[in-house]
């Protein structure tokens, strides 16, 4: 054995669970290894009171997927748990079936085939984990910062939610939000690893540490520019506009309100803003906001939002309840007939379906064997993500994908992004399957 760490970077060989190297040593040694598998991943149903899904993840997916590579220290770690003849398989092990998918920002339904991977069982059986845990998380935060975008309707909204999630997870949580629309991010290594534009001033503790309010706005200002945005209501809010006008000037970017009755407290804060003579002056709401006070406030006068826990813990709903179950085997199709988990076997595929005005109408999941006759408005959802194991060129990046979920939700049915309760926006059609 002479396995040695990924050139492309830390591996994601052990973010996996211990069956799975088991089942592959098992077929490994059966000689079932090597039979030819389809996998699929799709969710049954959308989490409580949601109208749609986002996906998200994708590119992340499959850069780990790339980077799935059994090292020296994870082979070493690894031999309490497999035989070593599966050992050196695991040196040497590559992936190399092929991934298609629902693009990244796409919106999904129950029963859509968001990822299908093909290839050997040994190949395809390993990637169970990876697929789920990403896809999963990164969806179910696209999902719920999507609902706030809608319900903030134009405004911007900062996702400010690190401190309120794992250290890792902080960052994808960005990118998800970012990727649904929000503005921008307060986590600096989002902005590094990703792009995302980043923004922040100070928080209470900086008010705090000077003597008074007006000394710590005017060294904010002194700092940072009349521009900035100065936090207003660590002690009485009235008082705290004033003092921030008097430190800056009517030229104050925002001032923001982070605790209170939000809604009263804009309106005072815009009406005392304009008696100042500030009236370019910006109002920044925060403090445990998520999609239902977003929408309670927009006859507000709000120009921006920061929204924290609820967009890194889904709102709600912090898994999209994804599975990735095995559906057809050397050709064959196989499911899960178990009546409280069944499954539809076969490879499938997804068409969605629109009218003439572009609005669409259902999602028809098929076999790829039999696929529907397809209208001049409709489109085959799924595309070649990977092939041999490598990423196909000209994927899109993420500001792209971006501008592909604000349109696709501009294509749904305006009933099926409302915040209330009620059937998926779109039906999902079972063609010959």
């Amino acid at each position: 054995m002479s396995g040695s760490p990924s050139s492309a970077g830390v591996s994601t060989a052990l973010l996996t669970d211990r069956y799975e190297l088991t089942m592959a040593a098992a077929a490994l040694a059966d000689g079932t290894a090597q039979r030819r598998c389809v996998f699929e991943v799709f969710a049954r149903r959308l989490p409580e009171g949601r109208r749609y899904g986002v996906v998200a993840g994708t590119d992340r997916l499959l850069e780990s997927i790339e980077r799935f590579r059994f090292g020296d220290e994870e082979l070493a770690a690894l031999a309490e748990v497999v035989d070593p003849d599966t050992l050196a398989w695991l040196a040497d092990f590559r992936f190399s079936g092929d991934v298609d998918g629902y693009p990244e920002g796409e919106l999904y339904f129950p029963g859509s085939p968001v990822l299908t991977v093909s290839g050997t069982f040994a190949d395809t059986v390993l990637l169970e984990t990876l697929a789920l845990s990403i896809l999963n998380h990164d969806s179910a935060i696209a999902a719920a910062a999507s609902r706030m975008v809608t319900a903030a309707a134009g405004r911007p909204i900062i996702e400010m939610g690190s401190r309120r999630t794992h250290e890792a997870a902080a960052v994808a949580a960005a990118r998800a939000a970012y990727l649904a629309g929000f503005a921008a991010t307060s986590n600096l290594e989002a902005e590094r690893r990703h792009g995302i534009p980043s923004t922040g001033t100070a928080a209470h503790a900086f008010v705090l540490l000077h003597d008074d309010e007006l000394g710590a706005f005017k060294s904010q200002v002194a700092a940072l520019g009349p521009d900035t945005t100065l936090l207003v209501d660590t002690y009485d809010i009235r008082r705290g506009i004033e003092l921030a006008i008097e430190a800056a000037g009517t030229g104050l970017g925002a001032v923001r309100i982070d605790s209170g009755d939000l809604g009263v407290l804009a309106r005072q804060a815009r009406d005392q803003l304009d008696a100042l003579g500030a009236t370019n002056t910006k109002i920044v709401l925060s403090g445990d906001l998520d999609e239902y006070a977003i929408a309670a406030l927009r006859a507000e006068p709000v120009d921006s939002y920061g929204v924290g826990t609820s967009v890194v813990t889904g709102s709600g709903a912090s898994t999209a309840g994804m599975v990735y179950k095995l559906v057809e085997v050397d050709g064959r199709p196989v499911a899960k007939r178990s009546a409280a988990k069944e499954s539809r076997g076969g490879r499938k595929s997804a068409m969605r379906r629109h009218k003439p005005t572009g609005t669409a109408i259902e999602e028809v999941v098929y076999p790829v064997t039999a696929p529907p006759e397809a209208g001049p408005h409709d489109r085959v959802v799924p595309v070649p993500l990977m092939r041999g194991g490598k990423r196909v060129a000209d994927l899109p990046t993420l500001e792209q994908s971006r501008e592909h979920l604000r349109a696709a939700l501009v294509s749904v049915p305006w009933e099926g992004l409302k915040l209330s309760r009620g059937e998926p926006a779109l039906p999902t059609v079972f063609d010959g399957g």
